[in-house]
Formats: C-alpha cells, structure tokens, sequence
C-alpha cells in the first residue's frame, strides 16, 4: 500500500489513544496528505472516530503526538488551532433555542478577537456557507425543530464557515437520505478542488468512500490495516479482512472505481414472474362418475 511522503501539515506519530485503561486506538503512523480528500473506514467500534478525535486535539494521547505544522498539536493555543482545523463531530448539539444562522456564524468565532466586531467578511462566509449547503432559507428557524437531515447540513454550514484549510468530519452524512448524501460528498468534494481544503471523513458506506476518497485508510481494532488509493484499498482480500465480510469486487459502471458486492448466505431469488405451481387435478365431473 502507498503512503504520502513529505511533510504534511497533519500527521499522526506512534499515536495511542483511549478511556481510562482500555485502548482504543494503538500505535498510529498516518500522514494525512495535503489538498486531498482521506476517509478513514472500518467496522463499527474499530477506533474510527477516535482516530478523529485525536486529530482534532478532542483526544489526548496515551502516547505518540498529533503533529500540526511541525508542532504537537496539543500544546498550541485552541484559537489558534481553529483558524486552520475545523471539526464536525459525529453527535453535536446545539444550544437550546438557537436558530440556524445564529448556529452558522458560531462558526465564525475562532476569526473575531474580544472586541472584533461582526465584519462583512464573516457574514459573506456565513451567507455562502448556508447556500452551499441549501440552508439559507432556514436562517430564521429554530435548529431543534428542525428534520435530522436539516441538522445535518446546518452542521457541516457552520463548519464551511470557519473557513479552515483543514476540515474533519465525522460521519457527515448521518441522517441524510441517499441523495442528499450524494450532494453533500460532492460538495465537499468541489470545496477540496475549489479551495484546496484538505478534508478527513469517517464514512460508514464502503462504496461511497471508495467513489470520493482520494486517499482511503481501513482500520481495525485500533490499528491501520491497509491505506493507499481506493484501487490499493478496496480488494477482496482488504474488505474480508478488515470487514470479514466475503465478497467481490467489480467497477462502478459509473464513476469507474471499486464497487464491493457482498457475498450473503442467502442468495437473491431470480427475477421475473415466479414459477406457477402445477394444479391440482379437477374433480370428476357428474357425467364421469355415472
């Protein structure tokens, strides 16, 4: 499997990771490659969203460092770190009664000193951060009436707000049916090539972060298993092995990059009208009976 080389601005070093004395994430090297989309995959509870935590400087190391420019990202001020790493964690809450676009500018903060006011620089990126993610009309709704899918998106608006060079997500698209799913992965995708923003996603769905992911890292039990290219990552051998799940792997017809079929014990039944059982032979009539 390949590995970026060079400095990248985000790296993990021997970096362990966990709750009290249970180890979650165990001796991570991983280099996140600048101006690229990475997601990270695996099975449920495998340290995936750890693995982002500690990225994100929400979880501090056991042992090892998460390096940000060349300096452990830890001991820089937290101000500082957010105007060039911007996270959206997998469950967050908003405050009681806020409404969208109070919610969106939140994102705007780590750019305003203590006596900064709001500028026209931070309402642009808050106006273009809520069309972006088809939430402008919203602004004046409350968060918490709103759909989950709703949530969602105002979320990843207040992430594109901060404006970061570095934007990690952790299952962006947890409550967004399949289309909007679709949207929000392109839009991400067109900020990275827009903007250059290097971008770090847990997904859940093999298939779509095969289909966006420049650089793919499948974990399991806390360790990196096999990263490289979709086409590196995404084998038969890789899947069962981390998944356990049999499998076969063929071409997306339409975005030509891996696409895994799963194997079940039970096999689909054949297409088309089902077989009509024979029926049974009719009573003799009276006439045959005399």
């Amino acid at each position: 499997m390949t590995r970026s080389t060079g400095a990248s601005r985000l790296r993990a070093q021997s970096l362990t990771l966990g709750y009290g004395d249970r180890e979650v994430v165990s001796e991570v090297d991983l280099e996140v490659p600048d101006g690229k989309v990475t997601v990270v995959v695996g099975p449920n509870a495998c340290g995936k969203s750890t693995l982002l935590k500690g990225l994100a400087r929400l979880a501090r190391p056991q042992r090892g460092a998460v390096l940000l420019d060349g300096e452990e990202i830890h001991r820089r001020p937290t101000k500082e770190v957010a105007k060039v790493l911007g996270l959206l964690p997998q469950n967050p809450v908003a405050p009681e009664g806020v409404v969208v676009a109070d919610l969106v500018g939140r994102g705007r903060h780590p750019h305003q000193g203590l006596f900064t006011r709001w500028s026209a620089e931070d309402r642009a990126a808050v106006e273009e951060a809520m069309v972006l993610t088809d939430t402008f009309e919203l602004a004046d709704r409350a968060v918490d009436e709103l759909s989950g899918g709703q949530r969602q998106r105002v979320w990843i608006a207040m992430a594109l707000a901060q404006g970061t060079d570095l934007l990690l997500l952790d299952e962006p698209t947890t409550y967004l049916d399949v289309a909007h799913q679709v949207e929000m992965l392109d839009l991400l995708v067109e900020l990275n090539a827009r903007r250059g923003t290097t971008v770090v996603m847990v997904l859940h769905d093999l298939n779509l972060s095969a289909r966006y992911a420049d650089h793919l890292v499948a974990v399991r039990a806390g360790r990196i298993v096999a990263e490289g290219t979709p086409a590196e990552v995404v084998t038969e051998d890789v899947v069962r092995s981390v998944f356990g799940l049999d499998n076969r792997v063929i071409q997306d017809p339409v975005s030509h990059t891996p696409l895994v079929v799963p194997v079940g014990r039970h096999q689909p039944r054949p297409s088309g009208p089902r077989p009509t059982a024979p029926s049974a032979p009719s009573a003799p009539s009276s006439q045959e009976n005399r």
